[in-house]
């Protein structure tokens, strides 16, 4: 099998070389590419995931696949909330602001029922799965 990072590296790679398009289990999806700020190392560090559109606004989910803790991308974006991201063949600044309340469980449901294994994720963990939005700065 082969490690979380290495995947990522080849989803990156891929990523970058077909104008945001990428196959396997991506295939199809929404996908970005999130560059934040390590929260511990102050390193950058560039991670493939899936989003959501909602008018001009993009959010991200901190599934982790239903893991009991969120993602460090997560963990970044709270520490250093200003991040860049790549979509499609585009890349700008953003700053992450955390969705909460009836927006979030609205917008969580909503990527649950295009893609049901966003809420396979939420029913293996016991915490509620932050839901961030991604707002455009330059």
């Amino acid at each position: 099998m082969t490690a979380p990072n290495e995947r990522n590296r080849a989803i990156i790679e891929e990523f970058r070389t077909n104008g945001g398009k990428v196959g396997g289990r991506f295939a199809g999806a929404p996908l970005l590419l999130l560059t934040s700020i390590g929260a511990k190392s102050g390193r950058r560090h560039t991670t493939p995931m899936m989003y959501l559109m909602d008018g001009e606004r993009l959010f991200v989910f901190a599934s982790k696949g239903g893991a009991p803790t969120s993602p460090d991308w997560y963990h970044n974006l709270v520490a250093h909330p200003d991040a860049t991201v790549e979509v499609g063949s585009e890349s700008y600044a953003v700053r992450a602001v955390a969705v909460t309340g009836e927006e979030r469980d609205r917008l969580y449901g909503r990527q649950a029922g295009l893609y049901p294994v966003f809420a396979e994720y939420e029913k293996k963990t016991t915490r509620r799965i932050p839901v961030v939005g991604l707002q455009r700065t330059d």
